[in-house]
């Protein structure tokens, strides 16, 4: 084993110390390194590259969730952050102190909201957008007797696929456009596979949980028959904080 380190999960407003338990990444203890009233959340890594898999990310990910519960402000780091020493991390807590202090304020008492819609039966979309889109209609028409059939075939998938696109992105606004007035920021990040035509990222201020929670019940009841959500949270605020440190900042 390598030199021991501190691997960095987050930043909090406070001049005590903290001690979270053996919850972090190889079961290390999660404890604050601070200066002035800032601390960073860490645990003792080897200083060498830390292994990336889904384990260690929601390691990261449920640690930054724990400490949400005793702090309303909270700045995620990005997964993979490890400082040398504790004065490497007290040292870098100063340089960008107003930097850290600015945004945590801007994200007191705010936590990130996940929604992801799927829809639940692909063939109703796609004789949606056959029926939306004359063109392609039309070109099926006229390429069915066709003996070049795979290029009218890559011709209409393109068609398809164009149409498809635009398709997610008219529900995704349909959607978010409900949900927006109880948000501070919204992200829309991309969808994955054909199915899911909503992948958005909500900033609500704690206060405001209850009723988005409220509201994406009813769009559940709403579109019980043709959309599935995945809502998830409160998160940390990955998608609107997320704190980058370079190598080269440790060394100044």
């Amino acid at each position: 084993m390598g030199r021991i380190g501190n691997y960095i999960y987050c930043i909090i407003p406070t001049n005590q110390e903290s001690n979270f338990g053996p919850i972090g990444i190889d079961g290390e203890e999660v404890l604050t390194i601070g200066y002035d009233d800032l601390a960073m959340v860490v645990s003792s890594h080897p200083i060498d590259k830390i292994v990336v898999n889904k384990e260690n990310m929601l390691i990261h990910e449920k640690a930054i969730e724990r400490v949400m519960k005793d702090f309303n402000s909270v700045l995620p780091v990005r997964f993979g952050t490890i400082a040398s020493t504790a004065d490497e991390v007290r040292n870098l807590l100063g340089r960008r102190y107003t930097e850290f202090i600015s945004t945590l304020n801007e994200m007191d008492h705010m936590v990130e909201l996940g929604v992801k819609g799927l829809w639940k039966n692909m063939d109703v979309i796609y004789n949606e957008i056959e029926k939306d889109n004359k063109h392609i209609k039309k070109e099926k028409v006229l390429n069915a007797e066709d003996e070049a059939g795979n290029k009218a075939k890559i011709k209409i998938g393109k068609m398809v696929e164009t149409a498809l696109i635009q398709k997610k992105e008219d529900e995704a606004y349909e959607i978010v456009d409900q949900l927006r007035r109880l948000a501070c920021e919204v992200k829309l990040n991309k969808p994955s596979g054909d199915e899911m035509f909503m992948n958005a990222s909500f900033l609500v201020s704690k206060g405001r949980e209850k009723e988005f929670d409220n509201v994406m019940d009813d769009l559940s009841d709403e579109y019980k028959d043709r959309i599935k959500f995945l809502y998830v949270g409160p998160l940390p605020i990955f998608n609107f904080a997320d704190i980058k440190i370079y190598p080269e900042e440790w060394e100044k």
